[in-house]
């Protein structure tokens, strides 16, 4: 989830950054917060991370159609920071009237869906059913409003691959890395001995995009650990530590050096979901070479999304979740779109003008909204994720920066992880 407004000072912050906007708005539930037609004034706070689209101008769309209600916008500068705010306070005191969650920890988040507010009925049915149903607890609670899914196609600096003797076009990138990981990563190779510097951004960028199109990752749905048994995913991490990590910038992203190289034409590649199109514009914004493929390696791939809760100990709940269900609607979906590039999860989001014909002006005006439409198509797998996801994943990814920063070898550090699952 990111934005044209995203730039590196808003990660350069302490954990989190806060502005305040006076909004109007419904008021708070139960007990003896204020009711749906007071006039008390009352505040909501929000929690997110990275940049989800919800510029001042949106959240002032709710404060001119609802007057007295005071909206306090956190964001924390990725979203580790805010998983591990999420679980120290939640069912407890301190978190947001409305917090965030990433698709990868959300399953986790599952486990305390009697700690979550409801939403009410007449939200259901209008997301991705595989979305809805993920945030859908053994009770038939719906206790999480989607917001964005993650449809990935390749960014690329046209004017450091036509300097490499690449093509440049669009239509030509995107017949260029139409095939398996192995062509993408031909293709890095070319690249780096025409120019002697790696085509791609991050190495556990590779090693998400290959796990975003494995069903059963490292356990089944009947509880069963995989995770080291899993040919699949051996084979992933040895691709990426032989292959990717020779070619990549960085072991990993969200750094402020990785932020800085989208201008300085360190890598000339990112695999990117639509949100990703802010994280670009936002800290390159004088950069005029970035352009968007409709490819992806291997077919397609959804990377991240996510949803935001209430916590049902909260101060304003009814007022909460009046504002996530505003916030989640398709109209501000398609608005949150225009300002971050996060693809909507709404059903009726796809049928909006706004959406199809979306044009962005940074990407040498790619048409995103087809783009992304048709990348959307293209995904055929959501990986199965349960509560022991984010810590196997994180653990890997850790196992790939080891090899990255020559630490391990690739066999050692495949062993340490395979240790440090056995022993989670």
């Amino acid at each position: 989830m990111n934005s044209r407004a995203f730039r590196r000072s808003a990660v350069a912050v302490a954990a989190f950054s806060a502005s305040a906007i006076v909004l109007a708005g419904c008021a708070g539930g139960g007990g003896s917060q204020p009711s749906a037609d007071s006039d008390e004034p009352i505040t909501l706070t929000i929690a997110t991370f990275n940049d989800f689209g919800y510029t001042d101008e949106l959240l002032q769309e709710y404060m001119d159609e609802n007057p007295n209600v005071t909206i306090v916008h956190n964001r924390a500068a990725e979203s580790g920071d805010a998983r591990a705010n999420y679980f120290q306070k939640l069912g407890k005191e301190g978190l947001a009237d409305i917090e965030a969650v990433e698709i990868d920890w959300f399953a986790e988040a599952m486990q305390y869906s009697d700690l979550l507010a409801e939403a009410p009925d007449s939200v259901k049915g209008r997301w991705l059913d595989w979305k809805e149903a993920a945030a859908t607890d053994g009770d038939g609670r719906l206790v999480g409003f989607g917001t964005d899914i993650g449809p990935q196609g390749i960014c690329y600096r046209a004017d450091l691959f036509e300097a490499a003797g690449l093509p440049s076009d669009r239509e030509g990138v995107a017949e260029l890395f139409n095939g398996d990981w192995e062509n993408f990563l031909d293709v890095a190779d070319q690249y780096k001995e025409a120019t002697g510097k790696p085509m791609i951004d991050s190495a556990n960028s590779v090693l998400q995009g290959i796990v975003n199109q494995i069903e059963y990752t490292y356990t089944e749905p009947d509880g069963t650990v995989i995770a080291t048994d899993n040919p699949e995913i051996q084979a992933a991490y040895e691709l990426v530590t032989e292959r990717a990590v020779p070619n990549s910038a960085y072991a990993g992203q969200w750094s402020d050096d990785w932020f800085a190289s989208m201008a300085n034409g360190e890598f000339a590649t990112m695999l990117c979901p639509g949100w990703m199109l802010g994280v670009i514009s936002g800290n390159a914004p004088d950069v005029t070479g970035w352009d968007i493929a409709d490819v992806f390696p291997n077919g397609g791939g959804n990377w991240g999304g996510s949803y935001l809760t209430v916590p049902a100990n909260g101060a304003n709940v009814d007022a909460a979740l009046a504002l996530a269900d505003w916030l989640t609607a398709p109209e501000q979906q398609v608005k949150a779109f225009t300002n971050a590039g996060t693809f909507p999860s709404q059903l009726e989001a796809y049928e909006d003008p706004t959406l199809t014909d979306a044009t962005n002006e940074y990407f040498n005006d790619a048409p995103t909204g087809q783009i992304l439409s048709a990348r959307a198509e293209a995904v055929t797998v959501a990986p199965f994720k349960d509560a022991s996801y984010f810590k196997y994943h994180d653990a890997l990814q850790n196992a790939v920066t080891r090899v990255f920063d020559g630490v391990e070898d690739e066999q050692t550090s495949w062993d340490t992880w395979v240790a440090e699952v056995e022993a989670f």
